[in-house]
């Protein structure tokens, strides 16, 4: 893994997306080859299609990247993947349709648009199978010794055996002092040389410190010098906020927030993220204004032309004001006749049939990019919660009301990340993506959520 713009990303996954620009910068040329061959060397070599080459690449790695194939966790298997890569080609293509009719002078002909097209499917399929078949990731992963086999280094077990396609392979756990041991006990190391040496003998890439009691039994000295032999040594913390994109809630301790890197806000980033939530809700609004025209009309004709449109609800925005937040109804009007608030649960009976194809596409969400264009809420951000649940949270949860520090938004990091909660683990679950989306914000991470929204909504994860 390595970090950009404090949020980290899979080494070879990077070198994948690499490939793929090489791969969609050359099509045209290609292309080129393929239309005017035997003499299409000539052509390809002295065609002006650098403009295009340049336009393509970006739709296509945009497209790419909002079908998630540059994801380490993938669902599917193979026939997923593919379809993901035609899905991706499909919209590229369409974009770049636009682009010719849009502007001509760009246009290369239709002859090399197919070809090049043929030559970057083709070259992605055969670098995807070359990827699949012959890399080894496991190889690739990360020696990880653990200190500590309590609780605390369970996690890591736990996590280990339940997430999918991980970047680790946790060679073992070293007991410290007199824990108790909760992990594996195949798994346990037992020193009988110096850690260091320990260390070198098993090829350690990165040691983890997850002992249950700091104060005792921790080797200071040994661990400085894994460390200046050049090994990564991290703390639990740490270690699940890089693999795990979250901040656990249940060992977080306020000395690591206060020491630790992020919870940046300067004035320059703020003017830089409201600039983003107005080009993003412009340019959404500008394409779906379409589909909400026939969202209102399709609940008029479901509910009647009497029944309300639209659904004003209070939510807790930033630093803990509240305002009223616009949707689609997508619910009954006597959802809640009683006054009580309620989760939204699977297959809810309150739920229209409009409204439930509107919230398995994420179309009653769209009235809120005016919410955002007020500047109540941002494109991306922590989900705003009604405030009957937030002030039951903030009782209970710790850190709960850190996630207000920012203004929410229409998709964010825990959406992306964790499926509809609807209680109160949930709500601990999300918290920590939230945190981690707080700590971590940068316009590069908000684009990155942005186009992984695409991917939510086109194959309906999450929906209730």
């Amino acid at each position: 893994m390595i970090r950009i713009f404090r949020h980290y990303v899979s080494s070879v996954y990077l070198l994948v997306f690499l490939l793929d620009s090489g791969t969609f910068f050359s099509a045209f040329y290609w292309g080129g080859v393929l239309r005017y061959f035997p003499q299409g060397m000539e052509m390809a070599l002295f065609g002006d299609r650098a403009v295009a080459s340049v336009i393509f690449t970006v739709i296509m790695l945009v497209s790419t990247t909002g079908m998630g194939l540059y994801e380490r966790v993938q669902s599917g298997g193979d026939a997923g993947l593919l379809l993901r890569i035609l899905g991706a080609f499909m919209a590229g293509t369409i974009v770049m349709g636009l682009v010719f009719y849009g502007f001509p002078e760009v246009f290369v002909g239709r002859g090399v648009f197919g070809y090049a097209l043929l030559a970057a499917l083709t070259l992605m399929l055969i670098s995807r199978f070359v990827f699949l078949r012959f890399v080894d990731r496991r190889a690739l992963r990360r020696r990880v010794l653990v200190l500590g086999a309590g609780y605390n280094a369970n996690m890591i077990h736990d996590f280990e055996q339940r997430a999918a396609n991980l970047n680790f392979w946790v060679v073992g756990f070293v007991q410290m002092g007199n824990e108790p041991c909760r992990v594996n006990p195949l798994k346990l190391c037992e020193l009988k040389t110096p850690l260091h040496e320990f260390a070198l003998k098993e090829d350690i890439d990165e040691i983890v410190v997850a002992p249950d009691d700091r104060r005792g039994g921790l080797v200071v000295d040994e661990i400085l010098d894994c460390k200046m032999s050049g090994m990564q040594v991290v703390d639990l913390l740490s270690f699940f906020e890089r693999e795990a994109s979250l901040i656990r809630v249940d060992c977080l301790h306020p000395s690591w927030l206060v020491f630790s890197d992020g919870f940046q806000y300067s004035g320059v980033q703020e003017l830089g993220k409201r600039a983003f939530d107005i080009l993003a809700s412009l340019g959404l609004l500008l394409v779906a204004w379409p589909i909400m025209l026939l969202a209102s009309l399709a609940i008029l004709l479901e509910s009647g032309f009497d029944a309300p449109v639209f659904y004003r609800q209070t939510r807790v925005g930033k630093q803990s004001q509240p305002f009223r937040v616009v949707k689609f109804r997508s619910m009954r009007t006597d959802a809640e006749q009683d006054g009580k608030a309620r989760w939204a649960t699977q297959n809810d009976d309150r739920v229209t049939r409009v409204g439930r194809f509107m919230r398995k596409t994420r179309i009653d969400e769209l009235p809120q990019l005016f919410n955002v264009l007020k500047g109540e809420m941002s494109f991306v951000g922590p989900r705003p919660e009604r405030p009957e649940f937030v002030e039951k949270f903030a009782e209970t949860i710790p850190y709960y009301a850190e996630r207000h520090r920012i203004k929410p938004g229409i998709t964010g990091w825990a959406q992306l990340c964790y499926p509809y909660g609807s209680g109160y683990q949930d709500a601990i679950e999300k918290l920590q993506y939230d945190l981690y989306y707080v700590k971590n914000y940068s316009l590069f991470l908000d684009f990155l959520i942005m186009l992984q929204t695409i991917e939510v909504v086109i194959w309906g994860k999450g929906a209730r």
